[in-house]
């Protein structure tokens, strides 16, 4: 049996992947208990040092408000960059030079400056240029810093989502007689979201994790940033790390799952319904055609 993509494999195929699959578990799980083996020696398994994560102070004092503040600045950073991505990805297709190029030099721009630098620019320049105060600087510095770097890759997101459909579509639009703005807000974009969506997705992602980019150099009170604090009074480096890392995990997994669904969603809603009509909805289809058709043929025979 042939696919479209690859050959089926044969017996011996069969056998080989599973051999395969055995020795990769076999290896994980010889890498996990090693690790688990290593942090016994150190002695990081003790109870002491994850008896905190156990009492409401570690959570209500630390590591809630750590990931509040990381929610907040991702949250932010997302409303604001989706939109102006999207806007900066079809300007870049504009028919029109003084808004292409302009555009594009934009994107280029601030797609090659790495974010961190361009938080620390923003911090800056917050810290020179404006009045904002210090306790809230940081959480501004950042989603700067994200907001440029990440509408710059959404943009081109967006405009590769857009470039991947099929032609047809721009010219039936044409034919109809719409405009071009018409076509990329009705026909266009709408099209492009489920296929831009897991990529769009993947940047999400980033967005959140980028976000610890400011606790480590702006002092942004965000979730790594308040783990160091609390491994600093329980003393238990590994074990918060490990903490954060899970949340980090969960987060993320439930943005891409959220994902999932969205994009499952919005496949099914452009698919037929399917609807079956009954005998006397038939008969009324058929007889109104054949009414406009004796209509039209008498009229063009007077």
């Amino acid at each position: 049996m042939t696919s479209i993509l690859y050959d089926a494999p044969g017996p011996r195929a069969k056998r080989r992947n599973v051999l395969f699959s055995v020795v990769f578990f076999v290896l994980l799980a010889l890498l996990l208990w090693w690790i688990w083996q290593t942090m016994d020696e150190k002695g990081q398994l003790e109870w002491a040092l994850w008896k905190p994560f156990t009492t409401s102070e570690a959570w209500t004092t630390y590591l809630l408000p750590g990931l509040a503040d990381t929610l907040k600045a991702a949250a932010l950073s997302m409303v604001i960059a989706l939109p102006l991505g999207a806007v900066l990805g079809i300007a870049r297709m504009s028919d029109h030079r003084w808004v292409r190029i302009p555009a594009g030099a934009v994107v280029e721009f601030f797609r090659a400056i790495p974010v961190l630098l361009l938080m620390l620019f923003a911090n800056e320049f917050y810290v020179r240029s404006t009045g904002i105060p210090s306790d809230e600087r940081p959480l501004y510095a950042v989603v700067t810093g994200l907001v440029l770097y990440n509408a710059s890759v959404l943009a081109e997101i967006v405009r590769a989502g857009i470039l991947s459909l099929p032609k047809g579509q721009s010219e039936a639009a044409m034919a109809v007689g719409l405009r071009k703005s018409q076509t990329m807000s009705s026909i266009l974009l709408p099209q492009a979201v489920t296929a831009m969506l897991p990529a769009i997705v993947s940047q999400l992602v980033v967005i959140v994790k980028d976000t610890a980019l400011g606790g480590v150099m702006l002092g942004f009170t965000e979730l790594l940033n308040t783990r160091s604090t609390l491994a600093a009074n329980y003393a238990n480096v590994i074990p918060s790390f490990i903490v954060v890392a899970v949340i980090f995990i969960v987060l993320n997994f439930i943005l891409t799952s959220f994902a999932s669904w969205l994009e499952g969603r919005l496949r099914r809603s452009k698919r037929s319904t399917g609807a079956v009509l009954g005998a006397d909805k038939v008969d009324d289809v058929n007889a109104a055609e054949v009414g406009g058709t004796y209509g039209t043929g008498a009229g063009g025979s007077i």
